[in-house]
């Protein structure tokens, strides 16, 4: 499988200091990936620049092997879609106009969203259990509705690529299933490549190819998924000799005895 998004020595600093420290991957096309570590490891800030909100302060992000920084912004929103973790929603827009923003990218400046666009949207909020919100105002919403109509969004956007922060963290059981299910689909459908930062390790296991394992900056683990959830390689991670791993028929099992 070709490389479709990659990181190549990556540097990010927050007020001086290192939070990202040479860290260099490559996502293949169609791969599902985790992304996992302690909180304060850098996950979030990586996503952030493998989608181009952020600028790595060494190192460089490549989409297709082209620089991301040149490639402009609408058009790399058709390609990479990124849900961050927290949404800030002041305005009452309702969940179908703001699940209509994933269009943007193929609309222009001074045209509005037409019924092809709206039909779109609607099939995002739908695949996500989230039609029965579409008129509601997102203001309204509760966090794990926000997060569904977030993710709707930008599977609004048809890009190829997905970068999740934590999308199950504030979704039920059943809804948490059904974005995995979504996702999957996708998959097969136009060879979906996703990238997902999560602390939900069984959310992980099945359904993803390859984890990637941070701590404090740097990738300290790399492999496919049941070879990284190992009791020795997380206790590493985490920082805790206490970590529990149990493979079940065909699924592993993680917690603590701490």
């Amino acid at each position: 499988m070709s490389v479709v998004l990659s990181g190549e020595n990556l540097v990010f600093s927050y007020d001086a200091v290192d939070v990202i420290q040479d860290v260099s991957l490559g996502i293949e096309r169609g791969r599902f990936c985790g992304l996992i570590g302690p909180n304060g490891c850098g996950k979030s800030t990586l996503l952030r620049l493998l989608s181009g909100v952020l600028k790595p302060r060494k190192g460089s992000v490549r989409f297709e092997g082209d620089a991301l920084e040149s490639v402009e912004p609408r058009e790399r929103a058709k390609h990479i879609a990124y849900v961050p973790q927290q949404q800030t929603r002041v305005f009452p827009f309702t969940a179908i106009e703001v699940v209509l923003t994933g269009r943007s990218p193929y609309t222009s400046r001074f045209r509005f969203e037409n019924t092809a666009d709206r039909e779109i949207a609607m099939q995002a909020m739908e695949s996500v259990g989230a039609a029965h919100l579409a008129s509601r105002a997102i203001t309204e919403l509760s966090g794990g509705e926000q997060q569904m109509v977030a993710v709707a969004r930008a599977l609004a956007q048809e890009a190829r690529v997905l970068l999740l922060d934590e999308p199950g963290a504030a979704l039920d059981l059943k809804h948490r299933a059904q974005l995995l299910s979504v996702l999957a689909k996708l998959r097969k459908l136009r060879e979906l490549t996703a990238v997902v930062v999560t602390h939900d390790l069984q959310m992980l296991d099945g359904s993803f190819d390859h984890l990637y394992a941070m701590r404090e900056g740097r990738l300290v683990a790399s492999g496919e998924t049941r070879e990284v959830l190992n009791e020795a390689t997380l206790a590493d991670v985490y920082d805790d000799p206490n970590v529990r791993a149990h493979r079940v028929g065909g699924r592993t099992f993680v917690w603590s005895e701490g």
